[in-house]
């Protein structure tokens, strides 16, 4: 029997192709608060989503080796914007603004949320969205609504693990059983996860191969 969502497997031709697009230049393009304020959408693009303080700014830290790219905070809800980085001379990486829980007033909070909405079900050159699950908790009922949201788009979107690192051994394959049985409800997902630490490193590298084999 095939184990349903198993882990990404990528070719060492993946793994080089990734290499070589993160080995390149990566910078901080905009900050965008409103869908008229968007680049151009003349790039593959990926984006990243998750609900606050699951460690998307971190992540994307890792992915392109800078450090202070993007920034990361203990505070729920700092990222208020779209935030585009160019990477290399064909891609786009976005980090979105992080749902549930924010630490600011309400109708921030709901001016923000609008924007990912909208921004998530009109960019056409969108190739994928990864959606970052805590793998201390799995998925929670914060999460279901970025994921129907992602089904109506029709965007696919693949699930990402973070804080791979922080989770006991015996609570290891709970918490993935978990995650399969809630994107089984989703048609939008995509059948792999990949399963991150930005502190030790943990599929990185397959993450940027992923990136770099999208077309």
């Amino acid at each position: 029997m095939t184990l349903s969502f198993p882990e990404t497997d990528a070719s060492e031709e993946a793994r080089e192709a990734g290499r070589k697009l993160f080995a390149g230049e990566t910078e901080f393009l905009k900050g965008v608060v409103a869908m008229d304020g968007l680049p151009p959408g003349d790039r593959i693009e990926v984006c990243f989503a998750g609900r606050s303080n699951v460690g998307k700014s971190t992540l994307i830290n890792a992915l392109t080796g800078r450090k202070a790219l993007a920034r990361a905070s203990n505070t729920p809800g700092r990222t208020q914007e779209i935030n585009f980085f160019t990477c290399g001379p064909d891609h786009y990486i976005v980090d979105l603004p992080g749902y549930g829980f924010a630490n600011a007033p309400v109708p921030v909070v709901e001016k923000w949320q609008r924007l990912l909405k909208n921004y998530l079900s009109g960019r056409p050159n969108l190739r994928r969205a990864f959606v970052l699950i805590d793998a201390r908790h799995g998925v929670k009922p914060v999460d279901d609504e970025i994921l129907l949201l992602l089904d109506k788009a029709a965007v696919p979107f693949q699930t990402i693990l973070t804080k791979a690192d922080k989770v006991k051994e015996a609570d290891r394959a709970r918490v993935l059983a978990q995650v399969r049985t809630a994107l089984s409800k989703h048609p939008a997902a995509f059948p792999e996860l990949i399963v991150t630490s930005s502190e030790k490193g943990r599929g990185i590298d397959t993450l940027r191969a992923v990136i770099a084999t999208l077309v």
